[in-house]
């Protein structure tokens, strides 16, 4: 059964025209220039496509980075500690992000059938991360983030870089 499924293995297309009675090629030179050539023409086809692929990304990158307003904060999560333990992780980070609509004034409004986008509040990973490090019951008793706001009315919390 092994040999006869070797025969039906396909077989590639050189060793068909060799088979068939093509022209041989020179030897292992020959095959090196030709795939040269084809490696020179796959890399020179995909440049003018990725010329005209970055201005996109920068353009982007500009309106992420357009902020109005960025702040630092301290925030005080001491009375999270005041829930019970396997709950106070949930807790730490409702209690930022109701910090950061009080005071980087996020308002959430609900209007009737008003098709207007409401104003994003997102936390970043980092602060994610920086609160649930230690478990859900040992939260940090106080965090450090800057809260950005852009030209939408988003606010995004990251955590603030320590001098």
């Amino acid at each position: 059964m092994r040999e006869e499924e070797k025969e039906e293995e396909p077989v590639p297309e050189e060793a068909k025209e060799e088979e068939a009675g093509g022209i041989e090629e020179e030897g292992p030179e020959a095959k090196l220039e030709e795939t040269a050539k084809e490696t020179v023409e796959a890399e020179e086809a995909p440049a003018p496509a990725e010329e005209e692929a970055k201005p996109p990304k920068k353009k982007k990158k500009e309106e992420e980075e357009e902020i109005v307003e960025e702040r630092i904060y301290t925030i005080p999560l001491g009375k999270a500690w005041v829930r019970p333990p396997k709950k106070r992780a949930p807790r730490v980070m409702h209690m930022i992000r109701a910090f950061i609509t009080k005071h980087m004034k996020l308002t959430m409004r609900v209007e009737e059938e008003e098709e207007k986008e409401l104003p994003k509040l997102v936390i970043s990973k980092e602060v994610n991360e920086k609160v649930w490090g230690r478990g859900i019951q040992q939260p940090p008793r106080k965090i450090r983030v800057r809260a950005a706001k852009d030209k939408e009315g988003n606010v995004t919390v990251y955590l603030a870089e320590e001098a």
